[in-house]
């Protein structure tokens, strides 16, 4: 009800609060949105005669992997034979990502785009992490044939879909390949498919999302972070666009408004058992290790397993209360029955439609 009543609220203000005006505005968002939408999520040139061109292509599509609240919290410099990869600690998450968890799971994920992109540009990658010295991820690159695979060919399609999916269970080879790419050196990807397995899971979602709703910072950080039009937020390149949500544009001030009135923990929670139980199920990726260099590997992992789930026609979306939680964490990781190490993402999967992408920021902003 309260989501009903916020998408009703939303769409009659956004549309009508001018009149004719506030159509034209609103059909103007959308066209800047879908412009940007599309000069985003596209492929480029195979291959590149030009090093440097190659190389600012293969960063382009490592932004196109997911971060936490879509913060893109990276750096990339470039070299004759290399990229690397740097933390950009002034879009951290301190709120829900208070020892950078996530923010170096995020590197993980551009970096694993990078290595599935590099053959497309006449490269082989390898990519490493020097986190003694100077928290540097660094992609070696050597001249290979070009060639392009089904994970490449799937990274402008990969979306975290915020939508509830169809419930149809998958195959046991599809089961099999996701668990094969999900899986990495200290990193182990943990299948749950049973109606039981889930119920367990959104219980544990359920009450750290409780906490966090409650938590007057938590609301406040997320909120900074969301694009309530398509203008703004093709303006920032960053955020979480409103329509990806499946929520209604509205101007910003007046989104701000509707949030506080109708961004309840109890319409949150009636949102993820929707989703929990109309997913084919839910993976759990387990670090070894709970240090950065693991979270890195997660990260890469993930990034595989959804690529992976979008060759197929799978898609995925995040349900990471369990583990953004430090009180919460243990506990989720004992009802799994780990004993060692550190879950590191929880992430639910399914067939079901597409919706609408978040945006990247241009390659300027993020190279060095």
């Amino acid at each position: 009800m309260e989501r009903r009543r916020f998408i009703a609220a939303a769409a009659l203000a956004g549309l009508g609060v001018a009149g004719g005006t506030g159509v034209l505005s609103h059909r103007q968002s959308v066209a800047v949105y879908e412009a940007a939408a599309g000069a985003t999520w596209r492929h480029g040139e195979p291959a590149q005669r030009d090093t440097r061109a190659a190389l600012r292509e293969l960063v382009r599509y490592a932004t196109l992997a997911p971060s936490s609240h879509n913060t893109q919290c990276w750096k990339f410099a470039l070299a004759e034979r290399s990229v690397s990869i740097l933390p950009d600690y002034s879009r951290r998450c301190p709120v829900v990502d208070p020892d950078d968890h996530h923010l170096f799971v995020s590197l993980g994920c551009a970096a694993e785009n990078l290595v599935q992109a590099a053959p497309a540009m006449g490269f082989h990658c390898e990519a490493a992490f020097d986190g003694e010295a100077a928290e540097v991820l660094n992609c070696a690159l050597a001249p290979a044939p070009s060639r392009r695979t089904a994970l490449f060919e799937a990274i402008p399609q990969r979306q975290s879909t915020r939508g509830e999916f169809d419930s149809r269970p998958l195959s046991n080879e599809e089961l099999r390949r996701l668990e094969a790419a999900g899986s990495g050196r200290g990193v182990s990807v943990r299948l749950l498919t049973g109606a039981q397995a889930l119920e367990r899971v959104l219980e544990f979602v359920v009450a750290g999302n409780t906490a966090q709703m409650r938590d007057p910072a938590f609301v406040r950080e997320l909120k900074a972070w969301i694009r309530f039009n398509g203008s703004d937020a093709a303006r920032t390149g960053d955020g979480l666009f409103a329509g990806a949500s499946g929520n209604p544009s509205a101007p910003a001030w007046l989104g701000g408004l509707l949030f506080d009135a109708f961004f309840t923990a109890a319409a949150e929670n009636d949102k993820y058992a929707r989703q929990v139980r109309s997913a084919a199920g839910i993976a759990v990726f387990v670090s070894e290790r709970d240090d950065r260099a693991h979270w890195i590997e997660a990260g890469r992992c993930f990034q595989r397993f959804a690529l992976q789930a979008t060759a197929i026609g799978v898609r995925t979306a995040h349900l990471n209360q369990p583990v953004e939680l430090a009180t919460l964490r243990p506990a989720f990781a004992a009802d799994l029955g780990i004993t060692n190490g550190r879950p590191d993402l929880v992430i639910r999967f399914g067939r079901g439609p597409a919706m609408p992408r978040s945006l990247r920021r241009p390659l300027d902003a993020v190279l060095l």
